[in-house]
């Protein structure tokens, strides 16, 4: 049994959800998103809840259980607040600015990293050692902060790169004499 599929998605205020053609829409303040339902699961949304049960006791439909309410709660969220994952840029003459709709990173090369920022996606540097990236798509918010941090990874000596603000980089010991 699902320990994440049991419990509703509650709708906050100001978001709609409709459910049309195996496809969940959230419509909020900050966007429209949209859920592909499985054939597996039976959606239902009443009461200022969204509520997900398996259509049988198969295999996968337990699997897509708690897949699809998770999938339907990141999409609730992101149509009422968003999401948003700040990145830090540690590195003398390592900087980012945002110039109309491309990131422009200098991270040491010879060159810099022009980042065409996609449609959906806010990105804002608010010193030039932090980067904001936020949006209304979870999946998208953390596939374009993966895109950022994979131009220069943190490495481990003198860690030096682009890390998450949460991420903790385990420091290793230079050779000795």
């Amino acid at each position: 049994m699902s320990r994440v599929g049991k419990y509703p998605v509650r709708i906050p205020k100001g978001v709609e959800v409709s459910i049309a053609n195996d496809v969940l829409t959230a419509k909020g303040g900050k966007g429209t998103l949209t859920v592909p339902l499985n054939e597996s699961v039976q959606v239902a949304a009443q009461n200022g809840e969204v509520t997900v049960t398996p259509r049988d006791e198969s295999k996968r439909a337990r699997m897509m259980w708690g897949t699809v309410r998770n999938l339907i709660n990141n999409a609730v969220i992101g149509a009422s607040e968003g999401f948003a994952v700040r990145l830090e840029i540690t590195g003398v003459g390592y900087r980012a600015a945002v110039q109309g709709a491309t990131l422009n990173l200098q991270l040491g090369y010879s060159h810099d990293i022009n980042y065409p920022i996609p449609q959906g996606i806010t990105i804002r540097c608010e010193r030039p050692t932090l980067i904001e990236v936020s949006g209304a798509s979870k999946q998208k918010v953390g596939q374009v902060a993966s895109e950022i941090r994979g131009y220069r990874k943190p490495e481990p000596y003198k860690g030096k790169g682009i890390r998450y603000e949460t991420e903790v980089i385990v420091r290793k010991e230079g050779k000795k004499k």
